[in-house]
Order: C-alpha cells, then sequence, then structure tokens
C-alpha cells in the first residue's frame, strides 16, 4: 500500500513539475502596424522563428498584425510603459519621443537602398540607439527597410510637377511630409493609417504614397489607377523594445533577442530587393499605370529648399543632418 502511495505522490510531483515546466515559457509579444502578408509580417515571422529556434523553444514569440493592438502610436507608448513587449513603427512615428530620428525623414536625404543601409548600421546605428535609450526610454533592435514611399492616385498620371498640384494626399501624422507636399502644390490630409483604405475607396482623399509591398498588399491596385515613383522618402521601420523590458530580460534572452534581430535585418534586405519588383508587377497586373518622373531635379530642388532650413529645430539641429549627409559621402 506505501509503495502505491509513493507511486502516486511521484506521480503527481512530476505532473506538477511539467505544468510549471510549460507555464514557465517566456513569451514576447510583437505589435505591427502592417498587415500579415506585408515586408513587416515577413521580417516578423522571420524574427520569430529565430527566436523560438534559437532560444530551443524556451521563448514563444506571438506577433499581433495589422494594428490588433493600436495605433503605431500606441503601441510605442505601450512599449516604453513596458506594458507591450516588442513593436515595429515606421520611422516617423518615432519621432515624437526622439526628434532626432526626424533626421531620417528629411526628403532626398536618403535617396538609394545603399543610402537607407549606410544610415542605420555601424557608428549611425550606435548614435540612434544612444538618443533613443536616452531620451526615449526605448532601444532599435533592428531596422526594417521597406523602400521608398511612391505615390499612388485615383485622378491621373503624375510625370511631372504640375501633375500633382492640388492633389488630395493621405500622409501620417508627420509635418515634414506635410511640408514636403505644401512645397509641390499638392494638398496633404493627414490621417490614420486604418482609415486610409476607405478614404480613397470614397474619394475623400485622391492618393496615398506607400512602398511598393504596403501598396500592393494593402490592395490599392483596387481603388488607385496610377502610381509614380518619386525617390523623397524611404521607409525605415523600426523594431523597438522598451528599456523597462530590456533591463528585466536576463543575458541569455538579451542574446537570443539580439542576434535574431541582427539576422532578421539581414534578411529584410534581401527580402524587400527580391519582392518589391514582383509587389510592382502585382500592382501592374492590377490595372495600375507606372510612371516615373521626367523632373525630379525639380522636386528634389524644391523639397530642400523649402523643407531644410525650416525643420533643423525639428530634428534637434542642423548638425544631425550634417553628420548623416557626412556618412553618406554627400557633404
Amino acid at each position: 500500500m506505501l509503495k502505491k502511495v509513493c507511486i502516486a505522490a511521484i506521480a503527481v510531483i512530476t505532473l506538477a513539475m511539467t505544468v510549471q515546466g510549460a507555464s514557465a515559457k517566456q513569451i514576447i509579444r510583437v505589435g505591427m502596424g502592417d498587415a500579415a502578408d506585408s515586408d513587416q509580417g515577413y521580417g516578423a515571422r522571420f524574427f520569430k522563428q529565430a527566436v523560438e529556434s534559437e532560444s530551443n523553444g524556451e521563448i514563444e514569440v506571438q506577433l499581433f498584425p495589422g494594428g490588433q493592438l493600436g495605433t503605431e502610436t500606441e503601441m510605442l507608448q505601450n512599449v516604453r510603459r513596458g506594458t507591450l513587449d516588442l513593436c515595429y513603427v515606421g520611422i516617423g512615428n518615432a519621432v515624437p519621443f526622439v526628434k532626432e530620428l526626424g533626421t531620417l525623414t528629411m526628403p532626398y536625404l536618403i535617396e538609394s537602398h545603399y543610402d537607407a543601409i549606410k544610415a542605420t548600421t555601424g557608428d549611425l546605428a550606435s548614435h540612434w540607439n544612444k538618443l533613443c535609450t536616452e531620451k526615449g526610454g526605448f532601444r532599435i533592435l533592428h531596422w526594417g527597410y521597406s523602400n521608398f514611399r511612391f505615390i499612388t492616385n485615383s485622378k491621373q498620371p503624375v510625370k511631372k510637377l504640375a501633375d500633382i498640384k492640388g492633389m488630395k494626399i493621405r500622409i501620417p501624422q508627420n509635418k515634414i511630409l506635410m511640408a514636403t507636399y505644401k512645397s509641390w502644390g499638392a494638398n496633404p490630409v493627414p490621417m490614420a493609417w486604418s482609415e486610409t483604405f476607405t478614404a480613397l475607396q470614397q474619394g475623400v482623399v485622391d492618393g496615398q504614397d506607400n512602398p511598393y509591398i504596403v501598396n500592393y498588399t494593402s490592395k490599392f491596385h483596387e481603388v488607385q489607377s496610377y502610381l509614380t515613383e518619386v525617390h523623397y522618402q524611404y521607409s525605415l521601420q523600426p523594431m523597438i523594445v522598451g528599456q523597462r523590458t530590456w533591463n528585466k530580460w536576463d543575458a541569455k534572452t538579451k542574446e537570443v533577442i539580439s542576434r535574431a534581430a541582427q539576422e532578421t535585418q539581414q534578411y529584410w534586405t534581401a527580402y524587400q530587393i527580391l519582392e518589391a519588383a514582383n509587389a510592382k508587377e502585382g500592382m501592374i497586373k492590377g490595372g495600375v499605370k507606372v510612371s516615373t518622373l521626367e523632373d525630379e531635379a525639380q522636386w528634389k530642388k524644391l523639397a530642400i529648399e523649402n523643407v531644410w532650413p525650416e525643420y533643423y529645430d525639428f530634428i534637434g539641429g542642423k548638425a544631425n543632418l550634417d553628420m548623416v549627409l557626412k556618412a553618406l559621402g554627400k557633404k
């Protein structure tokens, strides 16, 4: 009888230890503004696989795409508070917390994939992270590269500056984007991302701007007829962790997360280059007519002359812009 009691006791203890071990799995939640099938979504899935593999299943990454956890600004606020582990945000949505990051949104500062990578790696990556940690209460784990914000519209082909005059273009809440469009004679309309498709569909606005993959996965080809390749701003989407969360993680967790983040940054770079072409083809098959600018030098001249001098204070001083220009070999 005593033997049976001991066996039963051991079984109960073993079961308890198993349940305790199962519940001890570390959960990391990642919020995203873009859809699951966007480049942001693909990057997040790669990150999830890398973390879970490198932690031998001890860490589970849960993904919440499509604004399930709120707007990018709300998610960033929650990451800073420590109530959300990680989030992806467009760089412009981080500027209210660390204004120096606004440097990376200046029109025609970044003019190629190379520029985008150069501006966010090496010494400059360390510089941005130091500012984010000290002033924003968060750090950037890796950068996401989503290509240039190309303009779509439902009115007419935009091939030269005169074509965009008076056109209502949806933009995120971003002062630099607003000033840039105004310098071209357009009518920028700040609007939440969640309202954009319906606004385009109903003609509340004429157009919007986003990279090819976002345009295609958002199905803008269903409500827009024209796209123009304009290279005024490169879309950067960093993955962010709050300092409160970072500080509570043990060394092993930090190592796994950091390594997975760097692998994701490398993957995202290759993915963007390959998939942007496929998204472009998808837009064309969807009926969108693609144009290139005949006078982009004029667009660039107006943006730089009218926006840069007015927004030095907004980005924390002209020195920040000069530093990036020097790093890019433009000064």
